[in-house]
């Protein structure tokens, strides 16, 4: 994987605007992309670097920029600035599918992934929060819990993202996620169930309340997860909802845990490494990693014991 950052800088004409009104503009976007060819418009200049991307940048009244990503295979979607407390908020409940998520929360990159390995993009469409300004009508309208993610469907609204993945993969066109070999069912619900003690045991780890001993313990179930079905590298053998629960926490744990505490989760670990550099070819789930490095600042703050007796 590469991290790829294009910083812009000029004059843009915001579509609903007359010639004589003007946005200047000065900011920077990062992006986490597969080693491969990428070309980036920021927006009139082309930067060619190691699927065929295309990346530009648009500015309506309401919004600082918003991302137009077209992929190999020709997808192409839109990803907005995350709505604050002072955005326009959508018009809820008019028939629409949308899914309420945050691009720093990974209980919510797990139901983007499958909206994208579904190819849903424009089926289900994707409403970024701001969870530091997050905006009074999302409690007081749509969740309760004030959480994300959250799926409005049919006029009605569906939470918590192990269920939520499930619905999207049972309820939407695009390919099945889930096998139905019985005894690959059997096992995902056993690995559904594990997912909050391992991440527990993590969290416990990274705050300074558990041991290095029992978060490798974590990771050595994961191996042991791994190395059960032997027709694939992924959890059930071939890839699947179960991949999805995990990949986005394994995807900031083991930066952070290199970075911090220089624990290598996937030393002893080969079946992990496989499936980590397998997940890495994984286009639909690409589109909603971010740069390791914004993962280490952030579980820095959340995690400031670790990381000043690390220090």
């Amino acid at each position: 994987m590469t991290s790829l950052k294009v910083s812009f800088r000029g004059t843009a004409l915001p579509s609903s605007s007359p010639q004589t009104s003007r946005h200047h503009f000065s900011d920077s976007v990062s992006f986490f992309l597969p080693k491969r060819s990428v070309i980036a418009t920021f927006p009139n200049n082309t930067i060619l670097g190691p699927p065929k991307l295309r990346l530009q940048a648009s500015f309506g009244k309401k919004t600082k920029a918003s991302v137009s990503a077209i992929v190999a295979t020709g997808v192409q979607e839109v990803l907005p600035p995350a709505l604050t407390n002072s955005s326009v908020p959508p018009t809820l409940f008019d028939g629409k599918t949308r899914l309420y998520v945050s691009y720093t929360c990974p209980f919510a990159q797990r139901t983007w992934i499958v909206r994208n390995c579904k190819g849903l993009e424009e089926k289900i469409e994707l409403v970024p929060l701001d969870l530091l300004d997050r905006p009074s009508w999302y409690k007081e309208k749509v969740n309760p819990t004030n959480k994300v993610p959250a799926l409005e469907h049919n006029n009605e609204i569906k939470v918590e993202s192990l269920d939520l993945i499930r619905y999207i993969d049972s309820n939407f066109e695009g390919p099945s996620l889930f096998p139905d070999d019985p005894a690959k069912r059997e096992f995902a619900e056993e690995l559904f169930s594990y997912t909050e003690s391992f991440n527990t045991s993590v969290f416990s780890f990274f705050k300074g309340d558990g041991t290095e001993a029992a978060a490798g313990a974590a990771f050595d179930y994961i191996e042991t997860a791994l190395s059960k079905f032997e027709d694939g590298p992924f959890f059930l053998g071939q890839f699947s909802l179960v991949d999805i629960a995990y990949a986005p926490f394994i995807e900031r744990f083991q930066p952070f845990a290199l970075d911090v505490k220089k624990f290598d989760i996937t030393a002893g670990r080969p079946k992990l490494a496989a499936w980590i550099e397998e997940m890495d070819k994984n286009d639909d789930y690409n589109r909603t990693r971010r740069d390791p490095k914004v993962h280490v600042e952030i579980y820095k703050k959340r995690f400031p014991v670790i990381c000043s007796s690390a220090s």
